[in-house]
C-alpha cells in the first residue's frame, strides 16, 4: 500500500517541504517517488545571527510559508509528516513562540533540533550502506547556519560534529578566527585513516557547482574544480555571479562563502576527489519518517 510522507526542513537560509509516495516492497526495502519540492527563501538566519531573534518581516514570511506548505499536504492528501527547524531557530530568541503561532494558525507542529539530530537525520538517507570498505569518507552538508561533518568507516559512523559555521554567517562576517581554528583541529584530530579519504557534499550551493561543472551523477568532483570556481566566483559582485552564471541571488550571494567552507575542510583533511549525491535534511527526513512506520 503507498504512503505519503511530506519533509519541511525549515533551514536558515530556505524551508523546503518535500512530498514523497514511499511503496514498500515485499524484501523490506521500498521505492521511494519524489512528488513535489518546494523551496523558499526565507533567509532566517539574516535576522537570527546579527539581531538573536527573527523580525516582524520574516516572521509573517514564515507563516505565509508553513500555510503554503499546509496546503500542499492536503492537496497531496500526506499521510504522515515532519517538520524540523535548524541553526536559526535553535538561536532565536523567539523561536518558540513563532513554533507556537505556526501550530496555533496552519496546524504544523515543528521540532527544533540540535545540530548532531541534524547529522543524524542526514545518515538517514543510508549513506553508509552504499559505500566502498576500501575507503574513508567524510560527509560535509553545508547550511546557512551551521556544517555538519560525519566521517564514515568499514560502513561505521567513527565521527560526527556540528558547528556554527554557516554560509549566512559567514556572509556576515559572524564567524571568528577561533572558530576557523576549531573546525581545522577537530578535522585534523579526527578524520584519519590508513585508506584514501573521499568527499561527500550535500547542500544547495555545492549541488549547483556540481551542475555547473557538469559533473556526471555517480562520478566525484576534483576539489581542484572547487577552488577554481571559488577564484573564479570571489572576484565577482553578486549581480555578476547572477549574469555569468544564471544564479538566482539567493544563491550568488552565499555561494562563494559555501566554497570557503568546503574548501578550508577538504584541504584540511587532504581530500581530492568529492561525491555529490544531492541528498539533503529533507531526503533524511524522508527516510527517518518510513523507517519509524516499519517499527510501529
Amino acid at each position: 500500500m503507498k504512503i505519503k510522507i511530506a519533509a519541511i526542513d525549515i533551514g536558515s537560509n530556505a524551508a523546503r517541504i518535500l512530498i514523497n509516495e514511499v511503496l514498500p516492497q515485499k524484501n523490506g526495502e521500498a521505492d521511494f517517488t519524489k512528488l513535489n519540492l518546494v523551496r523558499i527563501p526565507l533567509r532566517l538566519g539574516i535576522d537570527v545571527f546579527s539581531k538573536g531573534e527573527i523580525g516582524e518581516e520574516r516572521e509573517i514570511m514564515m507563516l505565509q510559508t508553513m500555510r503554503i506548505f499546509s496546503d500542499l499536504m492536503k492537496i497531496y492528501k500526506v499521510d504522515h509528516y515532519r517538520a524540523c527547524a535548524t541553526s536559526a531557530m535553535r538561536d532565536a530568541k523567539n523561536g518558540d513562540k513563532i513554533i507556537q503561532e505556526v501550530q496555533e494558525k496552519t496546524g504544523i507542529g515543528i521540532e527544533i533540533i540540535s545540530g548532531d539530530e541534524e547529522a543524524s537525520i542526514i545518515f538517514e538517507n543510508h549513506i553508509a550502506e552504499t559505500l566502498d570498505k576500501n575507503f574513508g569518507y567524510l560527509y560535509i552538508d553545508v547550511g546557512g547556519g551551521s556544517t555538519e561533518l560525519m566521517f564514515f568507516e568499514n560502513e561505521k559512523l567513527k565521527y560526527k560534529k556540528s558547528f556554527n559555521i554557516g554560509t549566512i554567517r559567514v556572509m556576515n562576517d559572524l564567524v571568528t578566527k577561533e572558530m576557523w581554528a576549531e573546525l581545522e583541529n577537530e578535522v585534523k584530530k579526527n578524520i584519519t585513516s590508513k585508506k584514501p579519504i573521499l568527499g561527500i557534499g550535500s547542500g544547495g550551493n555545492i549541488n549547483k557547482i556540481a551542475s555547473l561543472s557538469k559533473t556526471k551523477d555517480g562520478k566525484p568532483m576534483m576539489t581542484t574544480t572547487l577552488k577554481k570556481f571559488y577564484k573564479d566566483l570571489a572576484k565577482l559582485s553578486v549581480e555578476e555571479r547572477m549574469h555569468k552564471y544564471n544564479l538566482r541571488k539567493d544563491r550568488a550571494d552565499v555561494i562563494v562563502p559555501a566554497l570557503m567552507i568546503f574548501n578550508t575542510i577538504l584541504k584540511t583533511a587532504k581530500i581530492s576527489k568529492i561525491y555529490v549525491p544531492k541528498i539533503s535534511v529533507a531526503d533524511g527526513l524522508i527516510h527517518n519518517i518510513y523507517d519509524n512506520l516499519k517499527k510501529e
